[in-house]
């Protein structure tokens, strides 16, 4: 009977330990009309996969929030990404996140959390931006 290491090449409490799960909630602009908001967690979805991650999947449900202006369900979309620990993933998801917020004219937010740690980044100055994900990254990377 084979194990987890002998068909991985590592043993299998270090996979384990190394992955670690980052849920993304998008909210869109509230101004944007319903059509166009429920394309904007797609939208994300669509460049995060293409990071070196080890999967994506949608989220929970996510509730809305009771001060969201025109969001419903669909409008708030949630999303899943399980990465590696090391190596610099979270802190290159983290930037892919905020580069998708800054090429957007609109004003979208998202929200991160690792393990009931939440940061949400929207349209921000760049010292204000770059000193909370530091300090987020270096809650959850130990850097």
């Amino acid at each position: 009977m084979q194990n987890d290491a002998s068909k991985t090449g590592r043993p299998a409490d270090r996979r384990a330990d190394d992955a670690m799960e980052v849920l993304l909630v998008v909210a869109p602009d509230p101004q944007l009309d319903p059509e166009a908001a429920e394309r904007v967690p797609r939208l994300l979805k669509d460049e995060v996969a293409e990071l070196d991650i080890q999967s994506i999947r949608p989220g929970p449900s996510t509730p809305v929030p009771e001060k969201a202006k025109g969001a419903d369900a669909i409008t708030v979309g949630a999303i899943v990404v399980a990465l590696s620990a090391s190596g610099g993933v979270l802190t290159l998801l983290i930037e892919t996140v905020r580069d998708w917020l800054d090429r957007s004219s609109a004003r979208h937010r998202v929200a991160l959390t690792i393990d009931g740690d939440t940061i949400e980044l929207e349209r921000a100055s760049d010292a204000e931006r770059r000193d909370l994900i530091d300090a987020y990254i270096r809650r959850h990377t130990g850097a």
